[in-house]
């Protein structure tokens, strides 16, 4: 369908011009007659596919030299076990848990280390809390948190204080979406498939300090040290998804960096946002307005599940495909990743005005 509208929140949208160029060098690719697929990982056309991706990389993030660019497999996921095997000193780490996905990484740390919640106990995740009700320990191994819940809509607006403590940030769901002073973390991760290209690949940003640190039952494979010495080829890495990476964020340079990415993120976000809260509560979007996300945008109907039913029904049928809310919270969620244009939320903020003008009660 030409027209249709894809908002899978991961396995996410690809651009349409990297589609084609991969799609144009899929079964011969820089004249070698055999495909990127194919070709070997140790080969020097696959190292300069891995050396661009990380340039790359370092120009659009403002990468400082003390850092290192790993690429890694397991997803978020085992970065979760990843980061506590790691950076491990003395035993301890503070997690902000905002949502599903910093919930689930300090559970696995959990198995670790001694882990502290740094915010309240809460039932729902709507918000962050103020810093006046943050604790923090002055010698805690590392914090942690989640830049952008995509299950709950809940995002980060500034980046939180630690003092002399590390500060790790799982930004799998918003990098490339806004600036990020690199130089405020120790150790940046990021699963591939929402902003940068297919799943499979996790990029692991961490400072070189840092790397001497660890559990000494942490995997090679799981080892930022073993990574960063191996060049991220301790192991065969994959291949296709580092080439499609580096394609994403060729187009990225090409539309004009972060920078454009940022102000269209903005953009997007509010087209959703005014959308819902301009609608006398035909929408509702239950996140706190300083913490909503910009790329994960969550929705409710005032009337309840059986018209959500409908709405994502009918929005298929428009051509808008996967706007039904994670399983564990139900109702709309948008997904806002950069592949998504700017036209393409104007048409369906479009959808969502004549949906509530036909169905209001």
């Amino acid at each position: 369908m030409e027209s249709l509208v894809f908002f899978g929140a991961g396995p996410s949208k690809i651009p349409d011009q990297v589609l084609e160029r991969v799609q144009d060098e899929l079964l011969d690719y820089g004249g070698t007659g055999v495909s990127v697929m194919e070709i070997s990982h140790r080969s020097g056309q696959f190292q300069q596919i891995i050396t661009d991706c990380e340039s790359r990389l370092r120009r659009l993030l403002g990468v400082p030299d003390n850092y290192r660019v790993l690429f890694m497999q397991g997803g978020a996921t085992g970065q979760f076990a990843a980061v506590p095997l790691n950076l491990s000193l003395t035993g301890k780490a503070d997690y902000f848990i905002t949502g599903t996905w910093s919930k689930k990484a300090a559970a696995e740390a959990g198995r670790f280390l001694d882990v502290q919640a740094v915010l309240p106990a809460a039932d729902r995740f709507l918000g962050i809390a103020p810093a006046a009700q943050w604790k923090l320990r002055p010698d805690a191994d590392y914090v942690y948190y989640c830049d952008n819940e995509t299950v709950e809509g809940v995002e980060f607006p500034n980046v939180p204080g630690t003092g002399n403590v590390p500060l790790v940030a799982d930004m799998s769901s918003n990098i490339l979406t806004r600036p990020v002073d690199v130089s405020k973390f120790g150790v940046i991760f990021a699963g591939a498939q929402k902003n940068m290209g297919p799943a499979g690949t996790t990029v692991v940003i961490v400072r070189d300090d840092l790397l001497s640190r660890g559990l000494k039952m942490c995997p090679s494979v799981l080892s930022y040290s073993a990574m960063a010495k191996a060049g991220s080829l301790l192991n065969t890495p994959p291949c296709f998804n580092i080439y499609v990476t580096g394609k994403v964020l060729e187009w990225v340079e090409e539309q004009g960096g972060v920078s454009e990415m940022t102000l269209r993120s903005d953009i997007k976000s509010k087209l959703v946002y005014n959308t819902a809260d301009s609608s006398d509560e035909f929408y509702l979007a239950p996140v706190a307005v300083d913490s909503r996300s910009r790329t994960t945008a969550q929705l409710r109907l005032g009337a309840g599940a059986d018209l959500e039913k409908k709405f994502l029904q009918e929005a298929e049928q428009a051509g808008f495909k996967s706007l039904k809310g994670h399983r564990s919270v139900g109702g709309i969620r948008v997904a806002l990743y950069n592949a998504l244009t700017v036209p393409q939320i104007e048409r369906l903020v479009a959808f969502m005005g004549a949906f509530a003008a036909d169905n209001r009660q």
